[in-house]
């Protein structure tokens, strides 16, 4: 018999997951050509020529036991060093390989950090809508999420309700910048409030409330945006980073922890980042892929692609009459639905062959997120099937 805490899981397994499956199974039924697939950040756009040729180099140059062996739990120390050098560059801090813990892509280095600060009945506060897993994420160490509302349509955290959410069992707060499922950005005077807040809030209980950012969408950005980076305004920061997204190497897993000289405890925190590697049982991130991305580091995707994707879905969609905020960064929409229901609008898109992922899913009823990192084509062939759709509630 399985565990009680898997049966438990089993109910809030990933929608997201499911409805890729399911996607699979109508493009057996009906041709992949005729199945509208957004369910799944699955990144679309090639990686870098560049990552090819690491790989090709890193085989014929390097020495095997290193590129296929063991190393510290943390990772191997020159790509530490690398990793630290490219942000110390680009955000002006200095750090090392000390401060870098590399992970099993964004999902293991958020599942690292709260094993390291996280006690049962602890509360970690995020922002609605929100990336569903952080839900598994968290409960896995027996705490307790706590969704803040933004303000729809912009999407934008409520720093007032973020205040009056803390409470003295508080441990951490997670940002998503940009986020996922809206693709809003948040600029520096919110990041900075978010600080703020925080900062007046652990004077005021005497304790260290911990920010965690998740950025794996931190390069996927399509005006002249800046992105604060939250090591620059708060003190108590976990930066999670993939390179899932901004190198399209979803399935490679390849990711890291970063944290500054001056967090709470450095040398306990640091040290137990990187046993938390082993205790939730990968001890290591993909030793061939870390010394690839220590190649890699300035090597980037045409984002273009993905802009060019959201104007044609956004503005038909809008012409639809669906309301939704234009993202200015990731590669979602998140659409109003056109009843209520969410999950029972989501079912009669599946009768259009459209396959997308009810806003429940990411605490925010009434709504459906379209991932549309998928290619030109698919999104110009689901145009009829999205106008059919809008027609079935007019």
């Amino acid at each position: 018999m399985i565990s009680k805490k898997m049966r438990k899981s089993l109910g809030g397994s990933s929608v997201i997951r499911a409805m890729f499956e399911e996607g699979q199974k109508l493009s057996a039924l009906y041709g992949e050509d005729n199945v509208y697939d957004f369910s799944l950040g699955n990144p679309n756009v090639e990686p870098p020529a560049g990552i090819k040729k690491a790989i090709q180099a890193i085989l014929d140059t390097e020495d095997p036991t290193m590129v296929h062996g063991y190393m510290n739990n943390s990772g191997y120390e020159d790509v530490r060093e690398a990793i630290a050098g490219d942000i110390n560059r680009k955000y002006g801090l200095d750090l090392s390989s000390r401060n870098i813990v590399m992970c099993v892509g964004a999902g293991g280095g958020l599942s690292v950090v709260f094993k390291t600060i996280l006690d049962p009945e602890d509360e970690v506060i995020t922002f609605a809508p929100f990336f569903g897993a952080y839900r598994g994420y968290i409960a896995d160490n027996g705490a307790n999420l706590v969704a803040v509302p933004t303000h729809l349509g912009t999407f934008e955290p409520d720093l007032k309700a973020l205040e009056s959410a803390v409470t003295p069992k508080t441990k951490a707060v997670i940002i998503n910048n940009p986020n996922n499922p809206t693709g809003a950005v948040y600029r520096e005077p919110v990041i900075k409030g978010i600080a703020e807040v925080l900062a007046k809030k652990s004077e005021e209980l005497g304790t260290d409330i911990y920010i965690v950012s998740d950025d794996p969408y931190r390069e996927i950005i399509y005006e002249d945006i800046k992105i604060p980076y939250m090591l620059n305004y708060y003190k108590n920061t976990f930066i999670v980073y993939s390179y899932s997204k901004s190198l399209s190497l979803a399935g490679e897993r390849i990711g890291y922890v970063a944290i500054p000289n001056e967090i709470a405890e450095f040398e306990d925190v640091a040290q137990c980042l990187g046993m938390a590697t082993r205790d939730i049982g990968y001890t290591n991130a993909p030793s061939l892929f870390q010394r690839v991305i220590a190649r890699c580091l300035n090597e980037s995707v045409d984002v273009g692609i993905y802009k060019k994707n959201r104007d044609l879905l956004y503005n038909h969609l809008a012409g639809l009459g669906f309301e939704c905020a234009k993202p200015e960064g990731a590669f979602y929409l998140f659409v109003k639905a056109l009843i209520p229901d969410d999950k029972a609008f989501v079912e009669a898109a599946k009768k259009h062959n459209i396959l997308v992922v009810p806003g429940s899913f990411f605490g925010c009823p009434g709504y459906f997120r379209i991932a549309y990192c998928t290619s030109y084509s698919k999104i110009e062939k689901s145009l009829d099937a999205w106008r059919a759709l809008a027609k079935d509630f007019k």
